[in-house]
């Protein structure tokens, strides 16, 4: 049940804006939570620094974290990034040199005002997570701790522009969210000369995602930020939380293996959300971890923490094959250390007439060395339809309904169009937590092609959830860095990775493996239709094994505490769907999303923040070229005398050779267009 927490042990007061001033002279705009006393009884602090508008659009979020620590004696500060919100500049990019300079000099701010006692604490989700690791990795004297939630270590891999070598039509949805962020005012009512900056940032704005598409290959563009690259930069405690629904779960384990600071993790069945907002539930105390680690990094007060499981996790079993749910079934198990010696790998054998058998013992290591040894040398060919992928839900789902169903569904329509192996009905329950691998034999008829592969659990009523899934561009089978183009008919031995993922197949359960040469709409389709051949008994799957652990039976996260939230007046209910269009007659699909995100008006300003987001993914059978995506997102503030509308459109289509990408951008000011501008950016593929 959920707790909703309106009184706190330390009295605090909000500070509506406070300026972080820069060593450059440049001020950056923070809304403040301030514990009583802390003036002339210094405390730690707490920033969250991100581009989203303190003062509106992240206004809820932050009343829904914030007050929390500050109740528990921080110092808390939301700060607009340069060139954001109300603060002062100008912003290009994601994660530039720039932001990561102003967020160590922040830290640095921060560390020696009166009511700071010099222990700072960095704690983000998404954006906000991924720039908390690395400006740790810039090492910031003051920065004691860190909290990221749904990030990434690696800005290639693991991020919404590639996976596995693919483009991620994420990748179009986050340009056009990210584009219309650029081209937002300050709020007059903090500052003066809010006109003045506006227009400096309309006539300096830019299209993010045209530079995205130019780098498409791991290069110096992605390793910039990406804290894998020098794990051990990273000189302070770090605890990294995400969902095994959300883009941005692979991370944690790495993290957790690879850093050398004390370090704990948690994944929770959730998509994109905070572990005590949670959806699909269950949600868990998660306000109450992120203080005592405050406590134990920042007080110095022994909470315990170093003493628990490194690793806690959802162990996921029978998830509903559907696209939205509210609990998922399952329970929370822990690793005392990751990667977990308790864990082992068994193999699994793709075989030529569809089975999927588990390997002898004795088998594997012979297999591993040499994956024809002994083999079944069946070989079976494979040209997916462009469809296949349709019940793959969103790379990184938000939990929220938005605009309709984002969970996987049914794979039943997309493995009736695939490469199927299946295991006997098992004999009882398999438990895995780690990393699925995949090794296969194959050979494709096109210099570029894709694989995309899918762990899926069977039911015993025939429905099909997917527990996992990977994808891999073979022009990137020895790496992202230098991608090779495939010799047609060239036999290879790939590794294809797929999600981390803490997943419980029942007694009764099938195990399936499926394959497909497609996942549309989540990714981009090669230039050309490809026919895989795959050499089946020469292919085999790893699964990481767990085994029971009795001390999971007292794990207890506690159930979530909530905060009463933002003040203020739904004005209109959200809403939103997607449907999916077949037109026989050509053989084209089209899925069409919308969301109308409502409108609210907030109690303590008065602004009526309202936005709107349309989707739209077109493909005709037979014929990658015809893939089209477009995606519109709109914000809208209104008060007494200020209206402002920013609409922002990025559309991709494509040619064997090119990209074509364009974007819209038209801001309004009452009925008056103030600024409009059209970005026409073809940009050659680099085997993508």
């Amino acid at each position: 049940m959920t707790r909703i927490m309106t009184e706190f042990p330390t009295p605090f007061r909000v500070i509506e804006n406070l300026w972080v001033t820069l060593p450059d002279g440049e001020r950056m705009a923070a809304r403040a939570w301030m514990p009583e006393g802390s003036e002339t009884k210094p405390v730690p602090a707490i920033i969250k620094y991100i581009p989203y508008r303190k003062r509106d659009r992240t206004r809820g979020g932050d009343e829904a974290l914030m007050p929390y620590f500050a109740g528990h004696g921080y110092a808390c500060l939301r700060v607009d990034m340069r060139g954001s919100g109300d603060s002062d500049g100008l912003m290009e990019d994601e994660y530039l040199e720039q932001e990561l300079q102003d967020g160590k000099d922040a830290i640095a701010w921060i560390a020696e005002q009166p009511w700071c006692d010099g222990n700072v604490g960095i704690i983000g989700i998404s954006w906000s997570g991924f720039n908390g690791l690395q400006i740790a990795a810039r090492r910031p004297p003051a920065l004691k701790a860190v909290i990221t939630a749904c990030s990434t270590d690696d800005r290639y891999a693991d991020d919404m522009h590639y996976m596995g070598g693919c483009l991620l039509n994420d990748c179009l949805d986050w340009g056009a969210s990210f584009f219309n962020t650029l081209h937002t005012p300050p709020d007059p009512e903090i500052r003066d000369d809010w006109r003045q900056q506006w227009i400096r940032r309309l006539d300096n704005g830019t299209f993010p995602m045209a530079a995205w598409l130019k780098h498409q290959r791991r290069d110096a563009f992605w390793k910039h930020g990406s804290v894998n690259e020098d794990w051990s930069a990273i000189q302070c405690p770090v605890f990294a939380m995400g969902g095994w629904m959300d883009g941005y779960s692979n991370a944690i384990p790495r993290l957790l293996e690879n850093l050398t600071v004390p370090r704990m993790g948690l994944i929770g069945p959730w998509a994109h959300l905070y572990g005590h907002q949670g959806r699909p539930g269950p949600a868990m105390d998660f306000l109450a971890m992120c203080v005592r680690w405050w406590d134990q990094w920042l007080k110095g007060v022994d909470t315990g923490v170093t003493r628990e499981p490194m690793l806690r996790a959802y162990m996921q079993e029978r998830v509903p094959a559907r696209g939205l749910y509210d609990v998922c079934p399952g329970r929370w198990v822990a690793e005392d250390s990751w990667p977990s010696a308790r864990i082992t790998r068994q193999d699994w054998v793709l075989n030529g007439d569809g089975r999927l058998t588990p390997r002898p013992p004795g088998a594997t290591r012979e297999a591993a060395a040499d994956p024809q040894a002994g083999a079944d040398q069946t070989r079976l060919d494979l040209q997916s339809p462009q469809t296949v992928g349709i019940a793959g839900g969103e790379w990184c789902a938000y939990g929220t309904g938005g605009y309709g169903p984002q969970f996987p569904a049914d794979q039943r329509q997309d493995d009736a169009r695939s490469l199927v192996f299946e295991s006997e009905p098992l004999q009882e329950r398999v438990e895995i937590l780690g990393q699925p691998r995949v090794r296969l034999r194959l050979a494709v008829d096109r210099p570029a092609a894709f694989v995309a592969v899918r762990l899926n659990d069977v039911h015993t009523d025939g429905s099909v959830s997917r527990a996992s899934f990977g994808v891999l561009n073979l022009t990137h089978r020895n790496g992202s860095e230098s991608p090779q183009a495939i010799e047609p008919g060239e036999t290879m031995t790939v590794d294809v990775k797929l999600n981390d993922i803490a997943y419980a197949f029942e007694a009764g359960h099938r195990i399936r493996f499926a394959i497909s040469t497609t996942y549309w709409p989540m990714i981009w389709p090669s230039p050309e239709p490809v026919t895989l051949s795959l050499w089946a008994g020469a292919s085999h799957l790893s699964l990481p094994l767990r085994p029971a652990r009795p001390a999971d039976s007292e794990l207890d996260l506690g159930e979530p505490v909530v905060l009463a939230g933002m003040a203020g007046e739904a004005l209109e209910a959200p809403s939103g769907e997607r449907v999916l269009h077949h037109d026989f007659g050509d053989d084209t699909v089209v899925i069409e999303a919308s969301e109308n995100a409502g409108r609210f008006r907030i109690g303590d300003t008065g602004t009526e923040l309202s936005g709107e987001q349309s989707e739209r993914f077109e493909i005709r059978e037979g014929d990658p070229l015809s893939c089209a995506s477009e995606i519109t997102k709109t914000m809208a503030f209104h008060r007494d005398g200020w209206t402002i509308h920013v609409e922002a459109t990025a559309a991709l289509t494509a040619t064997v050779d090119s990209w074509l990408l364009k974007g819209h951008i038209r801001v309004t000011e009452g009925d008056k267009v103030v600024f409009e501008k059209i970005y026409d950016c073809p940009t050659p593929r680099d085997h993508c």
